[in-house]
Parts: structure tokens; C-alpha cells; sequence
């Protein structure tokens, strides 16, 4: 297959991870059913926001700046509420339902109000039924346009994680009920639900890209141990060929892909853990670091090692992703290989995006002039990002920078 069928390969696939968004928000109008299915266990919550509390218990909460502790004296009351109007049953029979915990959850867009997600649980299964008729009417009844939104948030072994926009029905008065199918399962459909997180968090991730994009710099030339160069930095050499030079950036990255995969796997098995202030300063700190390298040799010939050395910390970095996305014990060995696939496939797009490119300027003047600019910039952004996030502090007079390149969303 030739580099450019590759390359097309590649599009095609990148367009399929990126599927479009279908729920937009929570409207104001509407009131939301999430579900949670684990191996053994299906979990899941309401949210209703103020408004409608405020008409159910007649209460007075504020829309917007809502607190647990304004919402707690209606827990128990909106509660029965709501087991009133929420059931589920299983060929017929009715699956009981416990209530777990209360909490405020603030909606940043202003003219939307505060919701307060109900958590409970359905209980222990020995296994998962194949169907679950869930039936849902809340507030429906003081208001005629009021609809429910279920959502399967995750069902793993059905491909769904951390599902907020794909929406599997709306209860409306007169349909207000449903039978869900949870027997259309596989464990290629987790694997894949994985691989295109890690795509798409490797994609979002600025800081995993700027270290890779310090690696890619120096990969269409070599350094030349005789000359200087820019500044005072090394004299580069053209590489003669594209397929030597893409082999070895490739090499670079897969050294750094499998650093990650060892400390991602320890973290998520709570085997080591370390704290994410130190883990994301050493992050920041690795950018600079590959950056000064592009400018001085610190590792002469072996870039891998400044790959797989600091790829270790890239680790501890996504295995915070995993948690955030409720990836726990459940089919954890799948995640982690899904996950670390994922991870290889954005960093190969990206590599396939940018490298022709770089290949094509090697030979121009202009070229040491993007490495030893480029480095700098990463240089300064590196040491930005260490400084804020090591000391946790913002550094006011470098919020230009911040909003100039959206460096906040790499926190």
C-alpha cells in the first residue's frame, strides 16, 4: 500500500471516531435519566433542575448559584417524588430501586438553571437482562411541554463510555415508557468505544501534543556535530530520504507510546499513584525539556530515551482520564489495551498530518530557522505551564499567552 492510500486509510478512519453530537444541553424544559450497566450492577441518577423543584416541593432555589445545602431539606421529598414516577421491570416485574446520594451539579450556561442529580441503584445481578422496560412521567404532569431524556451513559461491553450527547429516548405524556435492549453486546464494541477515546484525548490533549510536536521538529534533518548552526544552535543536515526519517520518528513516538502504556496500567490498578500536581508540572516540564534538546544535544542520537522517560509521567496523566470516565475494574484490561491503541493512532494522524510537510521544507534555509523558533515558543509555554501548574498559581501578566494559544484547556 503506498504512503498516500495510507494516508487516506487514516483520514477515513479519523473521520468515523469524530461522530457528530446530538444533544446539545439541558434544556430548561427538560428533565434527564442517566444509566450506568457494569458487569454486575446497573447505577444511574435524575437530574431535575430548580425550576422544577421548585414547583414539585414548592421551594424557593435559586436558578443559578445553587447549593447542597439549599437543596438537602427536599432530598427526601423529591425523592418519593420521584419513585413515584420512575419505575423499572424486567419481563413484567418491577426491579426495586434503592436512593444513594444527593448532589448539586451547577450548569455553566447562564440561562439554563442549576440541576440536582439523584443517585441510585437497581441492585446486584448475577447477569444483566437482556431487556429493561424503564417507565418515566416526572413533572409531566404540571407541565404539558415537559420531556425526559434517557441516556445510557455506559454500558461498556455495548461500546457506550461516558455517553452525554447520545440520547436513547424521549419520555413524553402519552409515551412514557420504553423497553431498552442491553443484550446487544460485545467486547469489541468496549474496545473500539476505547480506541476512539484515545484518539480523541490525545487529539485534545495540547500538552501530549506539543511534547510530540518537539519530537517531530529535528525528524527530517540530522544534526551536524561539526557546525553551528542558528544562534548558536546546532547545524542541521537534510535526511536523503522520506522512509529512513519516518521510520525513526515512528520508532521515537512508539518508544513513548509504550512508556505510557506501563504507567497508565500501574495507575489504573492502583499499583503506583502519584499526585497530579507533580505529575502534570513534569508533563509540562518534558516539552521544555525535548524543546532545549532540539536546540542542545542533551541526549545525543537516542531521543527515545527523552520519549520513554518522560512518556512514564504521560502515563499518570491519561490514567486521570480513565478515572474521570468511571473506568474502574470494569473489563480494566480491555480499557487499558483499547485505551493505549487509541492513544497510538492520534499520535500516528497526527505524525501522518505534519511529517510530509516537514519533509518537503527540510532542504530551505527557513527550516533551522522553524526548529530553533519553534523550540523557543515551546520553551516558554513549557516553563508557563510548570511554573502555574507546580505552584498553582496563575501568572496574570502571561494571561495573554494563555488566551492567545488556549493553553488553559492542557490544564
Amino acid at each position: 500500500m503506498s504512503l498516500f492510500k495510507r494516508f487516506a486509510f487514516l483520514l477515513i478512519f479519523a473521520s468515523c471516531v469524530l461522530a457528530p453530537i446530538n444533544l446539545e444541553a439541558h434544556k430548561p424544559d427538560q428533565s434527564y435519566v442517566y444509566l450506568r450497566v457494569y458487569k454486575g450492577a446497573i447505577e444511574g441518577r435524575v437530574e431535575v433542575n430548580a425550576e422544577d423543584i421548585n414547583r414539585i416541593a414548592g421551594a424557593n432555589l435559586p436558578d443559578k448559584g445553587l447549593t447542597d445545602a439549599q437543596a438537602s431539606p427536599f432530598n427526601a421529598l423529591m425523592q418519593e417524588y420521584l419513585r413515584q414516577h420512575l419505575g423499572f421491570s424486567v419481563d413484567g416485574k418491577a426491579i426495586p430501586f434503592s436512593w444513594e446520594t444527593a448532589t448539586v451539579f451547577s450548569i455553566d450556561d447562564e440561562e439554563e438553571s442549576d440541576v440536582v442529580q439523584y443517585n441510585f441503584s437497581l441492585g446486584d445481578f448475577t447477569d444483566i437482562p437482556e431487556n429493561l422496560k424503564v417507565k418515566y412521567n416526572a413533572v409531566m404532569e404540571l407541565r404539558d411541554d415537559h420531556r425526559g431524556v434517557l441516556l445510557i451513559e455506559h454500558n461498556w461491553k455495548a461500546g457506550v463510555v461516558n455517553n452525554h450527547t447520545g440520547i436513547n429516548y424521549i419520555f413524553t405524556p402519552t409515551a412514557d415508557s420504553t423497553e431498552l435492549d442491553l443484550e446487544d453486546t460485545s467486547i469489541w464494541k468496549g474496545i473500539w468505544a476505547l480506541i476512539k477515546l484515545g484518539v480523541w484525548h490525545i487529539w485534545i490533549g495540547l500538552d501530549h501534543i506539543l511534547f510530540i510536536v518537539a519530537l517531530i521538529l529535528p525528524s527530517v534533518v540530522r544534526r551536524d556535530p561539526k557546525e553551528v548552526g542558528v544562534m548558536g544552535s546546532s547545524k542541521w543536515n537534510p535526511v536523503p530520504a522520506f522512509k529512513p526519517a519516518f521510520l525513526y520518528i515512528i520508532k521515537i513516538v512508539t518508544f513513548f507510546t509504550l512508556a505510557h502504556s506501563i504507567t497508565l496500567a500501574l495507575a489504573a490498578m492502583e499499583i503506583i499513584n502519584l499526585p497530579s500536581r507533580y505529575v502534570e508540572s513534569i508533563i509540562a516540564f518534558s516539552i521544555g525539556l525535548a524543546a532545549i534538546h532540539n536546540i542542545r544535544p542533551i541526549f545525543k542520537g537516542k531521543e527515545w530515551v527523552i520519549a520513554f522517560v518522560f512518556g512514564l509521567f504521560h502515563g499518570f496523566g491519561f490514567a486521570s482520564v480513565l478515572g474521570e470516565k468511571g473506568l474502574g475494574s470494569d473489563f480494566l484490561a480491555w480499557s487499558l489495551f483499547g485505551f493505549n491503541v487509541g492513544v497510538e493512532i492520534g499520535q500516528l494522524l497526527i505524525i501522518c498530518a505534519v511529517f510530509p510537510v516537514l519533509y518537503m521544507l527540510r532542504k530551505t534555509k527557513f527550516y533551522s530557522w522553524l526548529i530553533f523558533i519553534g523550540s523557543i515558543l515551546l520553551i516558554m509555554i513549557a516553563a508557563y505551564w510548570t511554573v502555574e501548574r507546580l505552584f498553582e498559581v496563575d501568572i496574570t501578566p502571561l494571561a495573554w499567552i494563555r488566551d492567545m494559544f488556549g493553553l488553559a484547556a492542557a490544564e
